[in-house]
């Protein structure tokens, strides 16, 4: 990696992510878009059993989070021999969480569903997709190692190929086992839960054919003698813990959300879910970025080169704004076209289109929080970051509470929580950046 980390890098990085993201996205895109042609009970459980199920993905993702910012810093100091070990400590504890995690998914939910979900319908039509949606979770940890891997050392374009196969494996599987086609079975809502397994598998396949044709294992010392090591996984824990808890409580605070918007009514429930799919591709280039923000941050650390973190987290900072900006203007400007994508039930549009405007501001303060966030995490102070998130999440969820209970405001009063949420991540993880408590901090 060059000495000036310069916009082309930066770019380098961050496109095949923001590429893997797009096809990430194709999934839930086509879930909601098929679903959405099944009824607003099957699209409506498709989106509380999608985030319930992100919401426990997220501890694995958040542990990758820790396994990533250490790859990128032991590469910075050149101990090549000491990832290898960091992945396979991860592998061991990917592999334990992934086994609670299926417990909670295919035995807890419902009990947990039962207890705050108001439509009976929609209660069932979320337990049927978690019955299958369940099994997926062992592979997409797996995949979660191997992202990570390949993010901390910089080389993501594995990424974008292995995000588009599942893409692309999932939207014939949701046609076939939605729809019944070909003499497929018509399975629903759990057809799409089952295609999301499947492909989830494929790319797991695609993961590990890749690293032994194309890494060199020997130079990093990569899936030789796994065993447990208390030290090293301790150290990994370090790191790693606070991401975990953040990226869990983040997305259960999400769920909740919907959980109040359900108490609105279904219709409410059902434009929530489509606005939530373009949402996610209003994210789409904000996570690629922020990503790269996350292992170049920490890069420059591990060279001694903290003087340096903000002029970088600067250049990012401006890609990621300008990028969503592009989407935002295409939002306001053909909001019709955007949600006739999802529905043909002209309730819905006319519902969704203050909606989509809402959040379309949202992901404006987000194309700047989210950059200012991971900065922090990159530094390595990942305890500092789950505290800013924990304490932004509050205000944000009791926002939410007001508007919906206190306020009896609409669907897109709700969704201004996300100006809220936005807003405080920015100037919160700026003033911490901004003071320089961070520059001398080892991992």
């Amino acid at each position: 990696m060059e000495k000036n980390i310069s916009y082309k890098k930066i770019w380098q990085v961050s496109y095949p992510i923001i590429l893997g993201s797009i096809a990430q996205n194709l999934i839930n895109f086509t879930d909601t878009a098929f679903l959405g042609r099944v009824g607003e009970v099957a699209l409506g459980g498709g989106a509380l059993g999608g985030i319930f199920y992100l919401a426990v993905f997220m501890l694995g993702l958040g542990f990758g989070m820790g396994e990533q910012i250490l790859v990128a810093r032991r590469l910075g100091e050149n101990h090549f021999k000491e990832i290898g070990k960091i992945v396979n400590q991860s592998l061991i504890f990917l592999l334990m969480l992934a086994l609670v995690a299926f417990i909670i998914l295919r035995f807890g939910s419902e009990w947990i569903l039962g207890n705050y979900v108001q439509s009976q319908e929609v209660k069932l039509s979320t337990a049927a997709f978690l019955d299958f949606r369940a099994y997926g979770i062992f592979f997409a940890f797996i995949n979660v190692l191997y992202r990570s891997l390949y993010v901390g050392l910089a080389n993501t374009k594995i990424i974008t190929y292995t995000t588009f196969l599942l893409a692309g494996v999932n939207i014939i599987l949701d046609y076939l086992l939605i729809f019944g086609h070909f003499g497929f079975p018509k399975m629903g809502i759990s057809g799409a839960a089952l295609a999301s397994v499947i492909a989830e598998i494929s790319a797991m396949i695609y993961f590990i054919i890749y690293t032994h044709i194309k890494l060199d294992r020997k130079k990093y010392e990569l899936f030789r003698k796994i065993k447990f090591e208390k030290q090293r996984m301790m150290r990994l824990l370090k790191v790693a813990t606070p991401t975990m808890i953040q990226q869990f409580v983040s997305l259960s605070v999400w769920f909740v959300f919907f959980l109040f918007v359900e108490k609105l009514g279904e219709a409410s429930l059902a434009v929530s879910n489509i606005i939530r799919s373009i949402y996610v591709l209003l994210m789409v280039p904000i996570w690629g970025f922020a990503t790269a923000s996350n292992t170049l941050v920490s890069f420059l650390m591990g060279k001694g080169r903290s003087n340096d973190v903000m002029k970088l987290i600067y250049k990012i900072l401006i890609l990621s704004f300008g990028s969503v900006l592009l989407i935002v203007i295409g939002g306001f400007i053909f909001p019709k076209a955007f949600l006739s994508v999802y529905t043909n039930n002209t309730v819905l549009i006319s519902m969704g289109i203050p909606v989509l405007k809402v959040v379309s501001i949202g992901a404006l303060f987000l194309s700047i929080g989210f950059i200012f966030f991971s900065g922090v995490a990159g530094t390595g102070k990942t305890n500092i970051s789950m505290l800013i998130e924990f304490l932004v999440l509050t205000i944000y969820l009791f926002y939410t509470h007001a508007v919906i209970f206190s306020w009896h405001g609409d669907v897109s009063m709700a969704w201004t929580a996300e100006w809220v949420y936005g807003f405080l991540m920015s100037f919160i993880s700026w003033i911490y950046l901004k003071s320089g408590k961070w520059k001398t901090y080892k991992i």
